[in-house]
């Protein structure tokens, strides 16, 4: 069967991830090969000091990416999308989507960017003994209750932005395990919300006259492989305006873009790891125990399937790099050299491998907003020197490389060193990967061990979410962790990069600069 017949049989999957930058959608086929894709860019709103993506931008943006798939399609193979053996939708992770009994949208959509809920992540760590970050569900609502928010005794549910759009479509108030992981606290034996913070929660807003409880307003905990409902009529013609797909098309459960990029790097088993480097960072270890104490600077959330994993968060990556590449491009453009992307950030990128291990004397914070991992709420981009450093292009670029992962490296420091945590393969994706082995050998020299990229990565987070919905539609028996390697990722191995001594030793040196350095970003915060 050639690949028209497979997408006429249905015989395909799709995953469409909703990403900080751009909502992506990729077409499967059933060894989970990409055939297809679409994609809508678009940028977060600063309105009225919060992040936020209106309803009209998230329609539009799903809209657009679905016809780009389409069209791809037809481009690529002369037919229509009617219908296909499963859809998965998956986004940001956390923030905050609160609704009416009339299934209104209270206030505007909180996005996992903003920093503001420090007073009821501080107070839930305390009261539950687990930490709980700024950026969860459950710090939003709590701050807007401690806020006192007029909205706060109207709401009958609220979720996340893939729950959300799984909701719309399919009129199911569900969340894989992953995502809800980012909402509340999950008890890795049950696979479900944690039933001893869920009675803290309640007895702690008991006396608020609420006419809901917690759990009822939570979503449902799904996990991998689950059945999580069908496109509805309606949903069918939200999706696609062209209206030629059908409703019933299954479903798997909504997940984040954590649990997503896991399954892209096929690290959801024990003493596996990745590290999601794109407009923000993370890095994920599914852990054999648990940590011996309360990190605020490290999240406890699970794999799509509800095993414990470690999360160390920051808010910022490559968006300075972005930032001094329109600069470089706005350069090139005035000398009357304009330069195509690819180029541009390889040109960059490579460059950074000349700098000197330590960049030279540059210093430099990629902070355009909050990072609670260092303790601040807010952010503004530096770039500093010592007076006798070695200003060149080359260290230049090392220094903002190196920024991107900084921060990420005071987490790691406490989960692999303080805690002991194992970790077998460190796995890497995202944009800050794209250029072959640099940031696999800046984020080696961070860690100080080897680095993996998979030529599936590439494909991102959209394509993991369709390998999940791919999952569900074989009803495969075998685990999530066994159907990746032996059907996903089968021959498969990956290209692994180490850092040399030098460089690890040089990035520790440059780590001694960025803690020292912390002030000028303080500095910068309360002054500019």
């Amino acid at each position: 069967m050639d690949i028209k017949d497979m997408i006429d049989a249905g015989q395909t999957a799709i995953g469409i991830e909703f990403g900080s930058t751009r909502i992506k959608a990729v077409m499967v086929d059933l060894a989970g090969k990409p055939i297809a894709e679409g994609g809508h860019t678009w940028e977060n709103q600063y309105v009225d000091g919060l992040w936020t993506y209106s309803l009209d931008m998230i329609w539009s943006g799903l809209q657009d990416a679905y016809a780009g798939l389409l069209a791809d399609v037809e481009k690529k193979y002369g037919t229509v999308i009617k219908t296909t053996s499963a859809i998965g939708f998956s986004a940001m992770m956390h923030g905050y989507m609160a609704f009416d009994k009339d299934d209104r949208l209270l206030v505007p959509f909180r996005t996992w960017r903003n920093t503001v809920t420090g007073e009821a992540a501080a107070e839930l760590t305390k009261e539950f003994g687990f930490n709980i970050p700024q950026r969860w569900s459950i710090a939003h609502l709590h701050q807007a209750v401690l806020n006192k928010e007029p909205h706060v005794p109207d709401i009958t549910f609220f979720t996340t932005l893939a729950g959300y759009i799984h909701w719309q479509l399919t009129g199911e108030k569900v969340l894989g395990v992953g995502d809800a992981s980012g909402m509340f606290p999950i008890d890795s034996t049950t696979r479900d919300y944690n039933r001893d913070y869920l009675a803290k929660y309640e007895a702690l807003v008991a006396d608020r006259g609420f006419a809901w409880k917690l759990s009822e307003i939570l979503p449902k905990v799904l996990v991998a492989g689950e059945a999580a409902g069908s496109l509805t009529e309606e949903g069918a013609a939200k999706l696609d305006v062209s209206g030629n797909l059908a409703a019933g098309i299954p479903l798997c459960p909504p997940e984040g873009d954590a649990g997503t990029g896991m399954v892209a790097t096929n690290s959801v088993a024990v003493r596996t790891g990745n590290v999601s480097a794109g407009t923000s960072i993370f890095a994920m270890i599914v852990m054999e125990k648990a940590l011996s104490a309360v990190h605020e600077e490290i999240d406890v959330v699970t794999t799509p399937v509800g095993d414990d994993v470690a999360m160390v968060h920051c808010n910022n990556c490559t968006s300075d790099i972005n930032a001094w590449a329109g600069i470089f491009r706005q350069f090139a453009e005035a000398i009357g050299a304009p330069v195509d992307t690819d180029k541009l950030y390889t040109t960059l990128f490579t460059a950074a491998l000349d700098g000197a291990p330590d960049c030279g004397g540059l210093a430099g914070f990629n902070y355009f907003s909050g990072e609670p991992v260092t303790g601040f709420s807010e952010g503004r981009p530096v770039f500093a020197r010592k007076v006798d450093a070695d200003f060149s292009f080359a260290n230049f670029m090392r220094l903002h490389l190196y920024s991107a992962v900084s921060t990420l490296k005071v987490g790691l420091d406490i989960l692999l060193k303080d805690e002991g945590v194992k970790v077998d393969q460190l796995l890497g994706h995202g944009g800050f990967f794209k250029t072959k082995e640099v940031g696999q050998r800046i984020m080696s020299a961070a860690t100080g061990g080897p680095i993996t990229t998979m030529e599936t990565a590439g494909e991102g987070g959209a394509w993991g979410m369709a390998v999940l919905a791919l999952y569900m539609a074989s009803a495969a028996s075998t685990s999530l962790s066994a159907y990746l390697s032996d059907v996903i990722f089968a021959g498969e191995k990956g290209t692994t990069v180490t850092a040399t001594e030098e460089e690890i030793e040089g990035f520790t040196k440059f780590m001694e600069t960025f803690k020292a350095t912390l002030p000028i970003e303080k500095a910068a915060v309360e002054s500019l």
